[in-house]
């Protein structure tokens, strides 16, 4: 019979490494987890769409569609039979979109957004639930707001040895460029950041492979765009493989672009051999950045931004046909394999060191 302990560089694990998903939107950060041999118990986000896409592709983990402020720890305990400090992991991707620069006026005003301070509950859960190890994702302007210090400092004195970098997820197997803050961190260990990737992902290696568009019987994939005749002259004149429309003549832009003199991206083309820029939740739009297909006259598809997120290709999106619905749940993902990455270090922090289910830390309270 085939030993089924998990064995690394020579220790054996009796136990399975387990996880909870926090703000788990439509599962990315779970499907990254899962790649990097933990097992996903709970997750919890309060979008009944994401929800329901979630619940479509992870049907092992027990989810609650609730507000997680309403969320009861000792709920959470019950029906997960946990008991505290029995948790490897505790990740999460509290919403970022009241750190982003836009949101603060491009850093000149900082504006105050309720959203912020689910980071705090994200604290809530680490200490009530006392895992091994935490992660944490969130944009880069995090880095600079009291809450996180605060977060920060209240781990350490719990017990935690965690660090923050900001990285680009595109050198971790993601075929975009997409700075993030990550934070990690274990009892009793620093847990070292992943290597960077030795080869750069582009748009060819994540999209090339697809069927046409319109065509490939992927609903996904299939999404009719609906551009006005103006707009697709436009399209259609924007050079292959990288072209922007900077490359048009002036009288073909439109006028506050050309008095701007920014957002050059703006029906812009990927590259077929560089990464893609961040995909936002705008990404079906070429107005909104470079999201043109490298040759063909339309915005990529939002199967096309799934798989430049790294999420798998047979990822299923329920709950809605809204492209904006579906472009917003994928525009919010955590790489999969940023994820994955940066979870392998923590696993082989917790194994290497026997902090597992069976073997769990001292409660010092």
């Amino acid at each position: 019979m085939q030993d089924k302990c998990q064995r690394i560089q020579g220790k054996s694990l009796h136990h399975e490494l387990i996880a909870i998903d926090l703000f788990c939107g439509c599962g990315g950060l779970t499907v990254g987890l899962k790649r990097a041999g933990f097992r996903v118990i709970g997750a919890v986000d309060n979008d009944p769409i994401a929800i329901t896409t979630y619940r479509s592709n992870h049907r092992d983990v027990k989810v609650w569609k609730k507000d997680i402020t309403k969320l009861k720890i000792d709920t959470v305990k019950k029906r997960l039979k946990l008991r505290k400090g029995e948790l490897d992991l505790v990740a999460g991707c509290p919403p970022c979109q009241g750190f982003t620069s836009l949101r603060t006026l491009n850093g000149s005003k900082e504006v105050e957004d309720p959203r912020n301070d689910l980071v705090l509950e994200f604290q809530r859960f680490v200490k009530y639930l006392r895992p091994k190890a935490v992660m944490m994702e969130n944009v880069p302007e995090l880095a600079e707001d009291k809450r996180f210090t605060d977060f920060k400092a209240y781990l350490k004195r719990l017990g935690y040895v965690g660090q923050y970098r900001i990285l680009d997820a595109g050198n971790y197997g993601v075929p975009q460029r997409r700075e993030r803050l990550i934070y990690i961190a274990s009892l009793g260990e620093k847990v070292r950041f992943a290597k960077r990737s030795k080869r750069l992902k582009t748009v060819r290696d994540a999209i090339a492979c697809l069927p046409m568009a319109g065509e490939s019987g992927d609903p996904l994939h299939d999404i009719v765009e609906h551009r006005t005749p103006a707009v697709m002259n436009k399209i259609r004149r924007i050079p292959h493989d990288g072209g922007s429309r900077t490359d048009l003549p002036e009288d073909d832009q439109l006028p506050c672009h050309v008095r701007c003199g920014g957002f050059k991206d703006v029906y812009g083309r990927m590259a077929w051999d560089r990464q893609a820029p961040t995909i936002t939740s705008g990404c079906f739009n070429p107005s909104k950045g470079r999201f043109l297909h490298p040759e063909e006259d339309r915005a990529i598809t939002m199967r096309e931004a799934a798989l430049l997120q790294g999420l798998p290709r047979k990822y299923k999106f329920r709950g809605t046909k809204s492209k904006s619905a579906i472009a917003l749940m994928i525009g919010n993902v955590f790489p999969p394999p940023f994820t994955a990455a940066h979870a392998r270090m923590i696993r082989k922090v917790l194994i290497n060191n026997g902090i597992t289910a069976d073997n769990p830390p001292r409660d010092e309270r």
